[in-house]
């Protein structure tokens, strides 16, 4: 049986960031974090694995696809550090997820409010595409993260990819056996008392042309919150409240 507490938590966190199980994930981060960016020149990147943002009594579970080269690979916390974080931390402080809109570093302060944050793959992958057995390796942790998160209410997949692991991961507990729907931004999935939400993933590519603005991502975040502020009331909770506008 799996360790629900804080300890199993901060002992999955570590296996993660000891990992060396795949030799082109490993090379790849390392080289990364020996060669950097000159505007990162001076500083000591992290290049290792980089686990989960949050703690396991979160009720939101954000699910990304992998660690940016030279954002959390270099400063050893998720979307830290790089444009994907500008755009998502901003919408998650809206939204009352984080104390705080920006996100520079892992000794900057800021904290998730019932929200924790993971990605499909722990290591930056070359060409920002991990091979499907690298997937597969890391999906062994995905799994027992799931098993962690016992008060889990919401799932908000960051792009096609992560949606696809997510589906691959709830299938089973979704006795209707119905199958995961297709991507699409704001497409939705209900598991048992899970409600599973997806968005195109917050990376430049997205946001720069559009394709994903702040309106679309803060219409997403809105319903995980509304769904997350009923099931408190429902339970008589007192789970954190938005303090963003409706």
């Amino acid at each position: 049986m799996a360790n629900t507490s804080p300890s199993g938590w901060k002992h999955l966190e570590r296996e993660i960031v000891s990992c060396r199980l795949c030799p082109r994930l490993v090379e790849h981060r390392e080289a990364v974090a020996r060669e950097k960016r000159r505007a990162y020149r001076d500083e000591t990147y992290w290049g290792r694995p980089v686990p989960s943002f949050g703690k396991s009594t979160s009720r939101l579970w954000i699910v990304g696809l992998a660690p940016g080269g030279h954002g959390a690979n270099r400063t050893g916390r998720v979307f830290t550090g790089d444009a994907s974080g500008d755009f998502l931390f901003p919408a998650l402080h809206r939204f009352g997820f984080a104390t705080s809109p920006t996100a520079v570093s892992a000794r900057d302060g800021l904290q998730l409010v019932d929200a924790c944050i993971t990605n499909v793959v722990r290591c930056v992958p070359p060409g920002n595409k991990p091979a499907p057995d690298e997937i597969g390796t890391c999906r062994a942790y995905f799994v027992r993260e799931r098993a962690l998160l016992r008060r889990l209410r919401v799932v908000l997949a960051l792009g096609g990819l992560a949606w696809a692991e997510v589906g691959r991961l709830l299938a089973p507990e979704d006795p209707s056996g119905e199958r995961c729907p297709r991507f699409g931004h704001g497409v939705e999935w209900s598991v048992r008392e899970l409600t599973v939400l997806a968005s195109y993933h917050p990376s430049q590519q997205n946001t720069r042309t559009g394709r994903l603005t702040p309106a679309m991502f803060a219409a997403v975040l809105r319903r995980a919150r509304r769904i997350l502020d009923e099931d408190a009331a429902g339970r008589g909770d007192r789970a954190p409240k938005s303090r963003a506008p409706r």
